[in-house]
């Protein structure tokens, strides 16, 4: 979390390889930190919440920040920004999420959330479609080709996902026990 604003910062003052080396090494020490607290018995409870949270800021934040035009150099590059449909679509699914965990812990006290094989691969298309847009920006090479491809991708997995998701709140929701007479 630390990071992510001077990653923001970066991208500002347009310092777009230094933004993508922020971005992957933030990427690096979240990866190194959950195989640490793992390797030698270190999770916590807190640990387990604030990571996908600091996670998910930063994915949420570059999408924000990359929507806005003011951060590419003039003329901005074709199919740059990122596209605003695109950024409430990544942002409505994690607040989708977040809400339909919440109503499933109060209705049934379950908790363990395992992310789902399609939420895992919605996340890694976003993290690659935030290192392509800020590659775009720095060189600005066939961005008509790819990005509308990148895009494209980054809305139907994340629709696909939340729609996903909407499928196992409904089971979950199903599953709660029947109240004690």
């Amino acid at each position: 979390m630390a990071l992510i604003p001077v990653f923001v910062s970066m991208l500002v003052y347009q310092r777009f390889v230094w933004a993508l080396v922020i971005f992957i090494l933030a990427g690096i020490t979240d990866g190194l930190d959950g195989l640490f607290a793992r390797r030698f018995h270190q999770q916590s409870p807190l640990g387990r919440i604030l990571d996908p949270i600091a996670d998910k800021l930063m994915l949420v934040t570059s999408f924000v920040v990359l929507s806005m035009r003011g951060v590419y150099p003039t003329p901005v590059p074709k199919h740059l920004p990122i596209p605003f449909w695109v950024t409430i679509t990544v942002i409505s699914r994690d607040v989708f999420i977040l809400v339909g965990a919440a109503a499933i812990n109060i209705v049934t006290g379950f908790r363990s959330f395992v992310p789902s094989l399609l939420g895992k691969i919605s996340t890694v298309v976003q993290i690659v479609a935030v290192a392509t847009v800020i590659l775009s920006a720095e060189t600005a090479v066939g961005t008509g080709y790819y990005l509308p491809t990148v895009y494209t991708l980054v809305f139907g997995l994340a629709l696909l996902s939340g729609i996903h998701y909407v499928f196992f709140v409904s089971k979950r929701l199903n599953e709660r026990p029947p109240p004690k007479s």
